[in-house]
């Protein structure tokens, strides 16, 4: 999702800058490139050549460097980034920027800075709620800087309360949020993802194998291109830090009333879900006994086809995408489901990829069909969310 995207981290001095090293490790996965800028205070804490080894970059530090600063370094730096991200922002440098005080690299750059720019706090609770914090914060959102955190917990100093650094997927999923289009703004997404579970008894159930991981890294590519997402999870479903509302559910009937209720007069419906087709038509109370003669009959009843109920209803979705795991003929099983479902495309794959890190297959509609290479499941979901907006057809 970041691929191609410089991104400009500006270090600051707090014991919770080792967190921003594994936030660098997770832009570089997505494929970012990074830059460093660390405070003095920062290289108190952590060596810039752990950020080198990790980067592959020249870690910043110095304002007077001479070879850069006869090139405006800090003016270069910043022109050359999509976004600068402070983490962790400490009192003091949260003070110097609200007040205009550049007297360092960091600083400087913040004011040279024209875009968006973000701040990560970290520090012992009593300052964080200092009203001296408080305001200079407030002046910073006011000038439109996005302020991620802080969170609530466990200190450094060993007391409990607000002031943590935000996890580094939450400072991710800030970052991707400014980085990328507004390409699907003012839009209403539905996704499913997952397993569904039937209970047996009240000890077992029949499920499957799926992550739910696809479905996640759509609902995220969504939010992140400016839709308002609400994903349907099935049990086992990763959480995300995506802006996003998400109902979690058990059951296939659970998830079919979710969306059902959710999908009236949204913009896209997308059912990543590995839905059980069948669930036990009388489930046990209590513990179903061992019976002693090694074999029991179980009755199945089919469960409802939540894609196409999606796809015929009255208030019906502008687009309606469903996907199709096989483990043979998977495009002529893909063609027959496009039709019976009534569905506007259809996303064939390997069954036997299901729990994979990897994700690929074909993309059919009624008149085309795209093989999808296989690929990280996050770069192919931001592959799959593109040609949803851009598909021919239904409007």
């Amino acid at each position: 999702m970041l691929q191609g995207k410089r991104i400009l981290l500006g270090i600051g001095g707090g014991i919770a800058v080792y967190r921003v090293a594994e936030l660098a490790r997770l832009l570089l996965r997505q494929r970012a490139e990074v830059r460093c800028v660390m405070t003095s205070a920062a290289r108190q804490f952590v060596s810039p050549l752990t950020f080198e080894a990790l980067t592959g970059q020249q870690v910043h530090t110095d304002l007077f460097d001479l070879t850069s600063e006869r090139e405006m370094g800090h003016i270069r730096l910043v022109r050359e980034a999509d976004v600068l991200l402070v983490a962790p922002a400490t009192a003091g440098l949260i003070a110097r920027f609200a007040h205009g005080m550049a007297d360092d690299l960091l600083t400087t750059m913040w004011l040279a800075a024209d875009i968006p720019c973000l701040l990560a706090p970290a520090m012992n609770s009593i300052m964080w709620q200092a009203e001296a914090v408080q305001q200079n914060i407030a002046l910073l959102q006011a000038r439109g800087m996005r302020i991620i955190g802080p969170d609530t917990g466990e200190l450094a100093c060993g007391e409990q309360g607000p002031g943590r650094l935000s996890e580094p997927d939450t400072m991710l999923a800030a970052v991707r949020c400014a980085c990328t289009t507004s390409l699907l703004q003012g839009q209403r997404w539905i996704i499913n993802t997952g397993p569904t579970q039937e209970r047996w008894d009240d000890v077992r159930l029949l499920s499957n194998r799926a992550s739910g991981m696809l479905g996640l890294h759509l609902a995220e590519a969504a939010a992140a291109a400016g839709a308002r997402v609400t994903l349907v999870a099935g049990p086992g479903v990763a959480r995300s830090a995506m802006p996003m509302q998400r109902v979690d559910v058990e059951s296939a009937q659970q998830m079919h009333e979710v969306c059902m209720a959710q999908a009236a007069d949204a913009d896209v419906f997308v059912a990543a879900a590995a839905v059980s087709d069948y669930r036990i038509a009388k489930p046990v109370r209590g513990k179903l006994k061992r019976q002693g003669g090694g074999v029991i009959t179980l009755q199945l009843t089919e469960n409802p086809d939540i894609v196409a109920a999606v796809a015929h209803m009255a208030r019906r979705p502008r687009r309606v995408i469903a996907f199709a795991a096989e483990r043979e003929r998977h495009l002529d099983h893909a063609r027959r489901k496009l039709q019976a479902k009534g569905v506007d495309a259809i996303i064939a794959n390997d069954a036997g990829r299901m729990g994979s890190v990897l994700g690929g297959g074909w993309w059919l509609t009624a008149g085309q069909v795209v093989e999808l290479p296989e690929m990280p499941k996050w770069q192919l979901a931001g592959q799959l969310v593109e040609m949803i907006e851009h598909m021919e057809g239904r409007a």
